[in-house]
């Protein structure tokens, strides 16, 4: 009964100081601070981008084309018949006259057979002689004698065709010039069409080069073209549209275009080369890069931000672009492109060369 009548204990509450409060606010409001400045410097800050100056300078467009270094003026040796390679002349950039024997084939089986033709013929002479005879005394028919004759013939055409294949066997200089290549040793078994010798003139050289057929309606003769090769990478190599075949390859898709060269060009015989054909030039127009423009526009930075703009495109070279209406001289622009900045867009801007590491 004592029990239930006590009193229920008291609840004891425990007030904050002002001080403690005060702490708890300010680090609340120290943390909103640093989560809103993280935000703006990750969101606020912009896209990182490069960005290059557009500025003046001189436009060309060019038709890309590869080839090789060739003499205008220069053939092939091949032989004609099959053979075994007796003799030849170790020449190799020699100066050679034309008919000089530069190598020789085995041609004891063809001289054999030769000898054969002309032992019957011998035998078919003294046929006909005796039938000639005997046709004078009435002895003999007509057809003895025709037959006759005719084997007599036909023994003599063959000699003189196996006189002219004998000529085969013999390679022989067709020109006057410079042995620029020798291939082949004594003993090797060489078929019709193997070039052993290529002779040519020294002076004057082209480039032989190959331009894609949807290139080759801007080629014209008369055009600069700008030379490059491993072989010399550090000079400046230029040459001249000469000449451009009539009809294309149509496997291939391309047009052969021939490149002259100056008497003191550095390239030989054999090099291989690119060739850029200027088929269009201007001067003092705006250029920016080729990669600054995606759909005919380009992205320009102003003030921290983004500005896209349509763009009027002139001559594309391979770097650069000129820009006839959009761009100013002077103004920056994004490059590369990029889509996924919109017009309008915060950027942080850094010149390509400065961006470079």
């Amino acid at each position: 009964m004592d029990d239930m009548n006590a009193e229920p204990p008291a609840t004891t509450f425990v007030v904050a100081k002002p001080s403690v409060w005060r702490r708890r606010a300010v680090r609340l409001a120290l943390a909103t601070i640093l989560i809103a400045a993280a935000a703006w410097w990750w969101f606020g800050r912009g896209t990182s981008v490069t960005v290059i100056q557009a500025r003046r300078g001189n436009a060309a467009e060019i038709v890309y084309a590869t080839g090789a270094i060739e003499p205008e003026t220069w053939t092939r040796v091949t032989p004609l018949v099959r053979g075994r390679i007796v003799e030849r002349c170790r020449c190799e950039g020699q100066a050679v006259k034309q008919s000089d024997l530069l190598a020789r084939l085995d041609d004891k089986e063809a001289l054999g057979t030769l000898n054969d033709l002309r032992a019957l013929e011998e035998f078919n002479r003294q046929e006909f002689d005796r039938q000639t005879t005997l046709m004078a005394r009435g002895v003999t028919t007509a057809q003895a004698f025709q037959k006759a004759q005719s084997d007599l013939m036909r023994t003599q055409a063959q000699i003189a065709a196996q006189t002219q294949r004998l000529d085969y066997f013999k390679l022989l200089a067709p020109m006057d010039g410079i042995v620029l290549k020798e291939d082949g040793e004594v003993g090797d078994m060489v078929e019709p069409g193997t070039i052993l010798y290529r002779v040519g003139l020294p002076k004057p050289l082209w480039v032989v080069a190959d331009v894609n057929e949807e290139d080759i309606p801007r080629v014209r003769i008369g055009q600069k073209a700008l030379l490059r090769t491993d072989a010399f990478a550090g000079t400046a190599l230029t040459g001249t549209v000469k000449q451009i075949t009539p009809a294309g390859d149509p496997v291939a898709k391309t047009f052969r275009v021939r490149i002259g060269l100056p008497d003191d060009t550095p390239l030989r015989v054999g090099m291989s080369v690119e060739a850029n054909i200027i088929s269009r030039e201007k001067s003092a127009v705006v250029l920016v890069p080729a990669n600054a423009i995606a759909d005919n526009q380009v992205l320009v930075a102003e003030d921290g931000r983004a500005r896209r703009r349509k763009v009027e495109i002139g001559l594309r070279g391979t770097r650069l672009v000129e820009i006839v209406s959009g761009v100013a001289e002077g103004e920056w622009v994004v490059a590369p492109a990029t889509a996924n900045i919109k017009d309008g867009a915060r950027i942080k801007a850094a010149p390509a060369e400065a961006a470079q590491p």
